[in-house]
């Protein structure tokens, strides 16, 4: 009989769900870069987004699944495209997930009271029926197929069998049991696994899947619930991020079972210690930052401020650390470059923290890292990174800082000149007034855009201590989308954008993450326009 410790498969969602989050919205770029990272950490599946939704998620879908999916880096995920129980949207899932060397198509439908009387509008028998036709149709067109009964947790279990065995039936490989809004406890969570495993016909040749959200913090501990109960995939999010309080966190998962590899028997094929740079690009292309006290990626998961941790940690680290930092790609900044390293120096330290960048990429951050290195002594591993991420991570821009003086101070109210580049080479210049200097930058470049959206969200945090640190700014601001007239676009109506900086000087890097925003806005507006033209 094997002794191998069961097998669990990393599901990650970041690209379709967490990118649901207020704000999170990411460019096919950006989409792509983060692929490829979840690519090279080992996940299993990614499920890379909603090709229904836009042409441009369609676009996303399509690139990840024809590169990341052809195995270019890591193991060879499966790269998901989710649909609707619709012809439509299975089909252009499909399509777009085909390129891949495993392509997987996720429908689903909602099987609770609740959401059929007053979402679908639909009776049991007809939530069967559809179930049984559109399971039956995605797997015409694909051999990897899960199913997911929208609102499990709150599903009459009788039910909620039925349909499931409809739709192994029907070619199911994966179903999928989603506690959509986060509802149930651990342990009616994974009494309800164990029950289908149970009881579904048929459930002996699927692998059983948990999707669990935060809403009352719960979902790492009723994902381990699930597994615990013979759940063989868990559907996660790195950081966290979703709908409303987020998903299941990849990194808790992972470290979780790792960690506590003699409770729970199990392992996975995650490559943990690029956890912590996966969460870093995360943060940087959705905008999303973490909390400091964030379980495994917070700035202070690996921070010991009591006198009686910190005497514990100096005579053996176990005393209060059950993880070492080094684990989860969190190593001690190392302060070894200045401004006479050069290209090879930079390019080699990269390498070493994650980032193979093409020769391109790598000219732009050595000349963001030789002006930075010219302002601080040392430049560290987290002001790699954040240089890194600022110049890679942007979306494409239509307008550029040229130049920014400010004038501040007690007397009398701060004023700014903002020098901008935009298209062919134009130069765009404005001064305005303001309570004070990011104030006054803010108004200067909306004279100068006419761009019409609110501030909703304004925040600076230094990279590294010292009183030349850099600092990183993020702002979320809202705009009216506008939206192509199709049928299959959800997306119209307000939206959330969000920008990033990374200067030695706030108020430039201020103006970075406002440009950064509203570039993001002109480009989604573009790109709706153009939609709505072609159709």
């Amino acid at each position: 009989m094997s002794t191998e410790k069961p097998y669990v498969r990393i599901f990650d969602t970041t690209l379709r769900d967490g990118e649901q989050s207020p704000g999170a919205t990411m460019t096919s770029a950006e989409k792509l870069q983060v692929a490829h990272a979840l690519a090279r950490l080992g996940v299993d599946v990614i499920e890379a987004g909603f090709p229904a939704a836009s042409p441009d998620d369609w676009e996303a879908v399509h690139q990840i699944a024809q590169t990341v999916g052809q195995g270019s880096e890591g193991r060879v995920p499966a790269i998901c495209g989710l649909a609707r129980a619709s012809k439509n949207d299975i089909t252009r899932a499909a399509e777009a997930v085909r390129a891949a060397a495993k392509p997987r198509i996720h429908t689903f439908l909602a099987t609770s009271p609740i959401h059929m009387e007053h979402k679908l509008r639909m009776t049991p028998v007809e939530v069967k029926a559809r179930v049984a036709e559109m399971v039956a149709l995605a797997r015409s067109l694909c051999d990897d197929i899960e199913f997911s009964p929208e609102d499990a947790g709150r599903s009459d279990i009788d039910f909620l069998i039925e349909v499931l065995g409809i739709a192994v039936a029907n070619g199911a490989t994966t179903l999928n049991i989603p506690d959509t809004v986060g509802y149930v406890t651990p342990a009616e969570y994974g009494t309800l696994i164990a029950r289908l495993k149970r009881d579904v016909p048929g459930a002996e040749k699927v692998i059983f899947s948990c999707h669990c959200h935060d809403d009352l913090g719960l979902a790492t501990a009723n994902a381990l619930a699930g597994v615990m109960n013979g759940a063989r995939q868990i559907e996660v999010a790195v950081n966290g991020i979703g709908e409303r309080a987020g998903n299941t966190s990849l990194e808790e998962v992972v470290m979780a079972i790792g960690t506590r590899a003699d409770f729970f028997g199990m392992r996975h094929g995650i490559d943990t210690t690029q956890i912590m740079r996966v969460s870093k690009l995360v943060t940087s292309c959705t905008g999303i930052a973490v909390q400091p006290n964030k379980a495994i990626v917070g700035a202070n998961a690996f921070a010991h401020e009591a006198g009686i941790h910190q005497d514990g940690m100096l005579k053996n680290a176990s005393t209060y650390e059950i993880m070492r930092p080094e684990s989860v790609g969190a190593v001690v900044t190392k302060l070894v470059l200045g401004k006479h390293s050069g290209r090879a120096a930079v390019k080699s330290r990269l390498a070493e923290l994650g980032y193979a960048l093409k020769d391109a990429d790598l000219d732009k951050a050595f000349a963001r890292f030789k002006a930075l290195a010219d302002r601080k002594k040392t430049v560290t591993d987290a002001d790699l990174v954040a240089l890194v991420a600022d110049e890679l991570y942007q979306p494409v821009e239509r307008y550029s800082l040229s130049s920014l003086e400010v004038k501040c101070g007690t007397a009398g109210p701060s004023s700014a000149t903002v020098r901008l580049k935009g298209p062919e080479a134009s130069e765009l210049v404005m001064t305005a007034t303001g309570t004070g200097p990011v104030d006054a930058v803010f108004r200067a470049i909306d004279s100068l855009l006419h761009v019409s959206c609110t501030l909703l969200e304004y925040s600076v945090q230094a990279v590294t201590e010292g009183i030349d640190a850099l600092g990183e700014v993020s702002v979320k601001v809202e705009s009216v989308q506008i939206a192509p007239q199709n049928p299959q676009h959800e997306t119209s109506g307000k939206r959330v954008y969000h920008g990033h900086g990374a200067e030695t000087d706030i108020v430039v890097a201020s103006a970075k993450a406002y440009l950064s925003a509203l570039n993001r806005i002109i480009a989604a507006t573009d790109a709706a326009q153009a939609a709505e033209a072609a159709s």
